[in-house]
């Protein structure tokens, strides 16, 4: 799921940001063909860029040479690398046998330990234990959602008791597979409405961090995102915490990344909502753009889903987040208070 072939959707200015980056990660992603001179090339190939208006980009070798045109001696796009081959075959091995040693990836590819570590992780986006963690979390998500109990779904996910399940995954998961498959049962939700220059604000927040920051909604809505939690007006326990995310949204600055979240995601959407993060105040990205940022170009289109499975606007900041053709493309609270957001931050 994290390798570049596993994506269907990439846009041609993130090809060919690419394509200038020579980023090999994006290899076998799609093929650079270059109508002026009759070739195709991998998007790392190291010979001179190409004008712009001669490149047209195709998702395979067949693709290409069927709309006439012939593969670059240089970086040979017909053929798998030997360094891919042994990637695929790692990723599979882990998919099957779970996480492994850097010591058993060698044997398996034939690479130095050091070498393989390094290579699987410009091909893939994450180390190779990296990699197993991840898809192991997917692998509990998807136990939940079949009705398995947290044990059952744990055991089915390959970890050993859920001292290690949270060992793992403290701080990045947010609330605990308990909590994901009783709709949040057990959980205070702590929350008021704050009246802002955007219009009311809804802030939410457990004893771990905010958990919902929504404008215009109110504990109708909450209480849809949260069924099973028990929601408690804000006391005075929360009066700092709430004022910090207040000034979040009317004086935006880089000191809002500091106010702590408690927020769930699949594995996959934590990576987006971290890399939102990353985007410096004051800037923007386009979606194609955020998923080459995760060595996942072709991920343009599930980055927008995981954008819009984002509960905390503003601090996880998806109003950063553009089209590749520089307008404000979509928010959930309209396109005003999106632009009044980056307005803000001198946009």
């Amino acid at each position: 799921m994290f390798h570049v072939k596993h994506y269907e959707n990439i846009t041609d200015d993130a090809r060919w940001q690419a394509m200038l980056a020579k980023d090999r990660r994006f290899d076998g992603a799609f093929v650079t063909g270059v109508h002026s001179t009759g070739i195709y090339c991998r998007p790392s190939c190291p010979a001179r860029a190409p004008l712009r208006k001669n490149v047209r980009f195709y998702a395979t070798a067949r693709d290409a040479e069927a709309a006439g045109l012939r593969p670059c001696k240089r970086c040979s796009p017909n053929t798998q690398s030997a360094e891919e081959a042994c990637v695929l075959a790692a990723i599979a091995a882990i998919r099957d046998r779970g996480a492994m040693t850097l010591d058993e990836l060698s044997d398996l590819t034939g690479y130095a330990p050091t070498h393989f570590q390094r290579l699987f992780k410009r091909t893939v986006g994450l180390s190779p234990a990296a990699f197993a963690r991840a898809l192991r979390e997917e692998r509990v998500r998807e136990a939940l959602a079949k009705g398995l109990n947290v044990t059952e779904a744990l055991s089915e996910a390959g970890y050993v008791g859920t001292g290690q399940f949270y060992a793992e995954t403290k701080g990045r998961l947010g609330m605990s597979p308990s909590d994901w498959s009783k709709g949040g049962a057990g959980r205070v939700v702590n929350w008021a409405v704050l009246e802002t220059s955007l219009g009311s604000m809804l802030v939410a927040a457990t004893d771990k961090g905010v958990c919902c920051l929504a404008f215009g909604e109110g504990e109708a809505e909450l209480q849809a995102r949260f069924p099973k939690a028990q929601l408690v007006p804000a006391g005075e326990d929360f009066r700092e915490l709430f004022a910090q995310v207040l000034a979040a949204v009317e004086q935006p600055g880089p000191g809002s990344a500091a106010i702590p979240l408690d927020v769930k995601g699949t594995a996959f959407q934590q990576r987006v909502w971290e890399e939102l993060r990353r985007i410096p105040h004051g800037e923007t990205r386009s979606y194609g753009e955020l998923a080459a940022a995760l060595g996942n170009p072709k991920a343009s289109r599930a980055v927008g889903g995981a954008n819009g499975a984002n509960h905390v606007a503003v601090l996880i900041p998806c109003h950063r987040v553009i089209a590749s053709d520089g307008t404000l493309g979509g928010y959930a609270y309209g396109l005003d208070i999106k632009a009044e957001l980056l307005r803000r931050e001198g946009v």
